[in-house]
């Protein structure tokens, strides 16, 4: 092996190596000494996997340029600690909802995970989407796996250098197009292109453009595969969401050994396995990985390898599927448990649902203005001089609205005869901002029936009385 031996392995109980340790002597583990040119082979898997990846550049690049009302119709506005979508404005008072959104998208993926193993590796994956493109571009400067393979073993000379050079610098221009893309969903961004092109921009956006350039750079041309094996996390956890059911793409060992060879005429030297030892498989897949030898760590089940395997099966009149999404029992010929019957899909796809309907809940629930009312604790009354009894109550409006807007604060319900002191005709709170105020309810004590009554406070915008909050909280007595 590359990186270990036996005595780096370990060996256990008077010298021998136990049998993990046999099997992993010849586990093959790219550890990074050598670079992974994959062939590039169409076929069904290849083109749901390009149009996934160029779904996620259109939406990546393109929509923080869509205008609604006048505004970026999706932001992630940090400057005001608010997220518009179209007509929807989240504040930090309602991030809880955002939360919620990061845990549906979070038990969706251990949902697909569980079903269809690490398919969101091979197909949603940014590190997938933007390594494919990297090696796009590789492909078409330097040439075919061959042909870079041989580039890389040739001598320095004017042609190499050339084509080292083109390549290096598009990754990085696609690195600048990455990192201006990714900025201006947190900035307006035409304000960002006008301060861009004036070099206006803040300190934090040249440093936030330079480190995007070089973690692109970085991730996508040099690490590639490695990053997914070595640092990502998924990569570890995603084991313990897959069991025995989960469908990945499989070899179909029974079908497939022993292995033969092609011979001319179409003979093969050993008919009873369909396998014909071609290799394609191993070179169209982006990690370097021998679905032959099982299910591996560094497999992002992305379907290459059955596309791959497919057209040599077409070629050779064999029937496709020697390689297919299918799971392990299946594969061994073992009963197949149906997917609702596995108990963890059901605790994440509860835990999916309840996120959603919190989601809904807090957007059916949505003001324009918020109203919040807190008691004065200490004292929780005054008896005043005529007799009465007056609590003192502080009040926080919210303005939401995209305008400045006057207030008018009532109160309802309490107790017959009870007066408000300090509540003004009218308070003005400008757009996106809030206002404290103090008001005292008095009331006279003959009215009083109970120690505590439940008291309402209103706060109604005079624009537009549609603009209105409501607030319940009690009023305190001997």
């Amino acid at each position: 092996m590359n990186a270990f031996n036996k005595r780096e392995l370990g060996e256990a109980r008077g010298g021998s190596v136990t049998e993990i340790y046999r099997e992993l002597e010849s586990y093959p583990v790219n550890i990074g000494e050598k670079t992974i040119h994959a062939k590039r082979m169409p076929g069904f898997f290849r083109s749901m996997k390009t149009w996934s990846q160029v779904g996620i550049w259109l939406t990546l690049c393109l929509l923080p340029y869509l205008r609604w009302n006048g505004k970026q119709a999706v932001m992630f506005d940090i400057d005001h600690s608010q997220f518009h979508c179209f007509n929807l404005t989240v504040r930090p008072d309602e991030m809880w909802m955002m939360m919620l959104v990061f845990i549906a998208a979070s038990m969706l993926m251990f949902v697909v995970t569980n079903v269809v193993s690490r398919a969101w590796c091979g197909y949603m994956c940014f590190q997938t989407a933007w390594t494919d493109l990297f090696t796009w571009i590789e492909d078409k400067v330097e040439g075919n796996p061959t042909a870079r393979r041989k580039l890389e073993a040739s001598p320095w000379n004017a042609d190499k250098i050339i084509k080292k050079v083109s390549k290096h610098f598009i990754w990085l221009a696609v690195g600048l197009i990455t990192a201006i893309s990714f900025t201006i969903w947190f900035v307006d961004a035409f304000e960002f292109w006008d301060k861009l092109i004036h070099w206006q921009l803040p300190k934090v956006a040249w440093v936030t453009i330079v480190l995007i350039i070089t973690g692109t750079y970085l991730y996508a041309g040099l690490m590639r595969e490695q990053l997914c094996s070595w640092i990502c996390p998924y990569a570890r956890f995603q084991s313990v969401m897959a069991d025995s059911s989960t469908i990945m793409p499989s070899y179909d060992f029974n079908r497939g050994e022993p292995r033969g060879k092609l011979r001319k005429g179409n003979e093969i030297v050993a008919p009873e396995g369909d396998c014909i030892d071609c290799y394609q498989c191993v070179q169209v897949c982006p990690t370097g990985v021998d679905i032959r030898r099982g299910h591996q760590l560094s497999c992002i089940t992305c379907g290459l390898c059955i596309d791959a395997c497919d057209s040599i099966m077409d070629k050779i009149g064999k029937p496709r599927g020697l390689i297919r999404y299918a799971s392990t029992d299946a594969i061994q010929g073992k009963p197949t448990q149906k997917r609702f019957q596995n108990p963890w899909l059901w605790i994440y796809s509860s835990i999916l649902l309840a996120s959603i309907a919190g989601m809904i809940y807090g957007l059916t629930h949505m003001t324009s203005v918020t109203l919040t009312v807190r008691p004065e604790r200490q004292p929780l009354f005054v008896r005043m001089s005529d007799g009465s009894i007056q609590n003192k109550y502080e009040l926080k409006i919210l303005n939401k609205t995209d305008s400045d807007m006057h207030f008018n604060v009532t109160v309802a319900d309490g107790i017959t005869g009870q007066t408000v002191i300090g509540s003004k005709d009218s308070i003005l709170i400008p757009h996106q901002h809030g206002a404290s105020l103090t008001l005292f309810v008095k009331a006279p004590s003959s009215n009083i029936a109970n120690e505590v009554t439940p008291i309402t406070f209103l706060a109604t915008g005079i624009e537009d009385p549609s603009v209105a909050a409501a607030y319940g909280t009690k009023f305190y007595a001997p």
